[in-house]
């Protein structure tokens, strides 16, 4: 049998995208802004989080745009949006520590700081420019793409954690299902099983027989929040098909032991 083909890299539109992310934030500001103080100390659901600690590291993921723009210029780019979903894992505690050893600021300030800062950067840095990240070199137009991806993760956390319905921006929401559906051809490259994310994503992936035409016969298939959730690890994949939140079908077309691409 052939040696799967590594998923060719997928493009995104750099003025897309950087209007996306400043939407997807400016989202989630508003709805941070409106947030009572009980509302900011409930389990955010993500391991030991409140819902305020959870707004501010939306805020430092932001951010840390501004961080990097201010270091030396990285050598190489060694890290891509395929690679990206990957790189986060090694570097969790390190986080963490970021967020443990960081003096609190109010939430609205930070808010407000960040976001001016994070506009102003879109404007004038070159997509081509190189930043020295904690995971390596990335241009700045891969990373913010990957902001598009943590700002929709994030919200969705949000919007679960709170029983809200702060807006998802679409492009940025498309963004984030087509990176992490990419990132699952990546780690099962093949093309036994058709996964489709309408209406954002479709990509091949499990090694096995290839499909090459008519009605593939191993298809996996699901709405955009529940691919996100799955890919996160927010969901498990035999929950998902138990509640019929995933349609599997065909003899390959099960998941689990590929899930989550990213956490």
């Amino acid at each position: 049998m052939p040696t799967p083909r590594k998923p060719r890299a997928r493009s995104y539109d750099p003025a897309k995208t950087r209007a996306a992310v400043r939407a997807q934030f400016a989202h989630v500001a508003a709805a941070v802004g409106e947030l009572t103080e009980d509302q900011l100390a409930l389990p955010a659901g993500l391991g030991g989080w409140t819902v305020r600690d959870l707004a501010a590291h939306i805020a430092w993921a932001v951010g840390s745009l501004s961080a990097a723009a201010a270091r030396p210029p990285a050598a190489t780019a060694e890290v891509t949006v395929q690679s990206w979903p990957f790189a986060t894992e090694p570097i969790r505690d390190r986080i963490e520590d970021a967020h443990r050893n960081k003096e609190a600021e109010p939430l609205a300030a930070l808010y407000a700081r960040t976001g001016e800062r994070f506009s102003e950067l879109l404007d004038v840095l070159p997509g081509d420019r190189l930043l020295g990240l904690w995971i390596g070199g990335m241009t700045v137009a891969d990373f913010v793409v990957t902001r598009a991806v943590e700002l929709v993760v994030h919200t969705d956390d949000l919007n679960r954690a709170l029983g809200g319905a702060v807006p998802l921006d679409r492009q940025a929401l498309a963004t984030c299902v087509r990176v992490l559906a990419d990132a699952l051809a990546v780690k099962a490259p093949g093309g036994s099983v058709e996964v489709r994310v309408p209406p954002f994503a479709v990509v091949q992936c499990v090694e096995g027989p290839r499909h090459t035409r008519g009605t593939p016969p191993n298809v996996v298939e699901t709405d955009p929040l529940t691919w996100i959730r799955l890919a996160t690890g927010r969901l498990g994949w035999a929950e998902a098909v138990a509640g019929a939140r995933v349609g599997a079908s065909g003899e390959r077309a099960d998941l689990e032991a590929f899930l989550p691409v990213m956490s």
